[in-house]
């Protein structure tokens, strides 16, 4: 049938002017250009294969994670009980889901099992990150039900964190002089209540984050859509304050923090279909990709206000993580569909350059270069960090499926 199609294309082509001609072969050639895909996931993949290889190869130990480089370019590894522990295996599931090489299930496998003791940890709101990146790509990639348990105990333990009369789940166990803080990251460990609310049928784990997700729009956000990094609870529920840990200053937009909102709140929308999660995420969205601060490639500096700006560090992990969720918010939204795509692809483009992505053998065996994590304590600075590698990869599959 594509043949005869095909050749009916052909013929009626024969049959126009000259001038005709050449206009509707440009437009097909137009068509064909406008609509392929101008990052090279292939490529990309395969250098992320080859880092990858050469950190298991480098982790032989799997009681210590990779996490980042230290100052003086050795590998910065760290416990289980670190917030980044999930990131690795999760970054593996998703080689797994790209080559279908059973060599990646093997690893991802040993390094999901490696976090399992965390699905204990109640001293963390992290626990999102640590079990339900890997403990979640790997159910869902395989349906092995080993991975289910240590997710519902993960869930159980996380949600004794919410406290009823302050409707947030607590992050740290203290900050400054503030004994509630609640810190826009935890947004991103929402996404594995739901999970835990479908698959036990247990409706607290739903309610609790539609609780949270709803407070955290009412108290972290300003009115151009910017968030704070940290608020500070009373024990009766009441603000004491708003503030910054690892922004620039209180009043500042740390750039990783807005991106962990865009991500939360697209999600929100995809679990609940409720529109005002769907307004927050494209407000935010706005705020990000009109910021007069925002640099010709799409790599936002660390801080949308850093003090020093042209001369502030870039942070690629919060592009990253901009570039996954507005794959994921385009399919939401038919006004800016386009809008989103377009400017994750930019994203992905600029990551995926050598200015970002380090050479074959290089970074630690880390894919991608030029992270921030807390700059106001000089903890890693420019350099590469496990998390920037996950969303960048996850980015990578997204834009896939996409263009596809």
């Amino acid at each position: 049938m594509k043949k005869i199609y095909h050749r009916s294309i052909i013929n009626m082509m024969l049959r126009l002017p000259g001038s005709l001609m050449l206009l509707f072969v440009g437009c097909i050639f137009g068509y064909a250009q406008k609509n392929r895909p101008v990052v090279d996931v292939d490529k990309a993949f395969q250098l992320a294969a080859k880092q990858y290889q050469g950190m298991l190869a480098a982790h032989t130990d799997v009681t210590k994670f990779p996490q980042s480089t230290k100052p003086d370019g050795s590998p910065d590894n760290r416990a289980a009980s670190w917030w980044c522990s999930g990131f690795f295996g999760g970054s593996l599931w998703y080689l797994f889901e790209y080559t279908r090489d059973n060599k990646w299930r093997e690893a991802a496998d040993t390094w999901t099992m490696a976090v399992e003791q965390q699905k204990f940890n109640k001293g963390t709101h992290d626990l999102g990150f640590m079990l339900y990146c890997p403990f979640g790509n790997g159910y869902r990639l395989t349906g092995n039900q080993k991975y289910i348990e240590p997710m519902l105990t993960g869930a159980a333990s996380l949600s004794t964190r919410f406290n009823p009369q302050i409707g947030l789940i607590k992050s740290w166990e203290k900050h400054d002089n503030c004994n509630y803080p609640v810190i826009i990251d935890n947004m991103m460990n929402l996404e594995f209540l739901f999970w835990a609310a479908r698959q036990s049928g247990d409706k607290k784990f739903y309610n609790l984050s539609v609780t949270h997700a709803d407070n955290t729009i009412k108290n972290h956000f300003r009115s151009d859509f910017s968030s704070y990094h940290v608020v500070c609870y009373n024990p009766d529920g009441s603000i004491f304050r708003k503030k910054t840990a690892q922004g620039a200053n209180d009043t500042s937009a740390w750039a990783r923090g807005q991106a962990w909102g865009l991500y939360g709140y697209t999600m929100m929308y995809r679990e609940t279909r409720d529109p005002k999660y769907l307004r927050q995420a494209e407000g935010i969205a706005a705020f990000m990709m009109n910021h007069p601060n925002l640099p010709k490639d799409k790599i936002f500096y660390w801080d949308f206000n850093a003090p020093n700006l042209p001369n502030e560090e870039r942070d690629a992990s919060a592009a990253a993580i901009t570039s996954s969720a507005l794959l994921e918010l385009a399919n939401f939204s038919k006004a800016n569909k386009k809008k989103y795509i377009d400017f994750a692809e930019k994203i992905l483009v600029s990551l995926s350059s050598p200015e970002y992505t380090a050479e074959a053998g290089t970074n630690n065996h880390f894919i991608l270069k030029h992270s921030v994590g807390h700059k106001p304590a000089g903890s890693e600075v420019n350099t590469p960090i496990v998390y920037a590698d996950y969303y960048y990869l996850e980015a990578l599959l997204r834009y896939r499926g996409m263009k596809k």
